[in-house]
């Protein structure tokens, strides 16, 4: 967890989401970014993950917080997965992994017995100035909406 008043702002960057819109961390509306990191559309894990944050959308947003799924993925998949699941929010796709190694969250995991490079589980919670409030990684799926939209709504 990263404490508000010592966290560093996030250099502002830039990202193709669903929607035909690109994303840009400066200049957000909502007074809170939720950011969760998922590693690949269509698997039981980020399909489970992704249906919490979407049953939680409503409140997330009474709230002050906006949410944006991101992974790897290409547009067309995101999109597709967006769709099948009536998303209400948006999905950022980092190909190139340039978010993804911003946060810190490509490590090395045990896939079948086997060494993969793949995107870890996490979400971090950005307030409007750019600053990191909480973070959390290595993500267990159940409950891990809620604990999120906790915090937004503990916040003043």
């Amino acid at each position: 967890m990263a404490d508000s008043q010592t966290a560093a702002p996030y250099t502002d960057f830039s990202a193709a989401m669903t929607g035909d819109k690109p994303f840009q961390l400066s200049g957000r509306p909502a007074r809170y970014t939720v950011l969760y990191f998922y590693p690949k559309d269509n698997t039981p894990g980020c399909t489970t993950e992704s249906i919490a944050f979407r049953e939680l959308h409503e409140q997330f947003q009474q709230a002050g917080a906006e949410i944006y799924g991101i992974s790897r993925d290409s547009l067309r998949s995101h999109e597709g997965f967006k769709s099948k699941l009536g998303l209400p929010f948006e999905l950022i796709s980092d190909p190139e992994e340039a978010m993804c190694l911003q946060f810190g969250v490509m490590k090395m995991k045990n896939m079948y017995g086997k060494q993969v490079r793949g995107v870890e589980r996490s979400t971090f919670v950005i307030d409007a100035d750019g600053k990191l409030m909480k973070e959390w990684r290595g993500v267990k799926v159940p409950d891990h909406a809620e604990a999120v939209l906790e915090f937004v709504k503990s916040q003043p």
